[in-house]
């Protein structure tokens, strides 16, 4: 897949994952790209897999503030 495809995907899987709203998806996706966490897959297309996308949306929820609040709410 493209590289926008993958980001599509990662942010489709926090979606239907996490229960998160696609804006908040998204904004955790697009601070992922802020910190450069997507440089490798966009020099590497063989990291876009469906794979790693469902990875790669666990770390990058489980990293997210959203993810914490739900934590503490526990």
């Amino acid at each position: 897949m493209t590289y926008e495809e993958y980001l599509d995907e990662v942010t489709t899987l926090i979606v239907e994952k996490y229960g998160v709203a696609d804006a908040a998806a998204i904004k955790i996706v697009v601070a992922a790209q802020d910190k450069e966490y997507f440089v490798a897959h966009d020099d590497k297309p063989e990291m876009r897999t469906l794979e790693r996308a469902h990875t790669d949306a666990r770390t990058l929820y489980q990293g997210s503030a959203l993810a914490k609040a739900a934590a503490k709410k526990k």
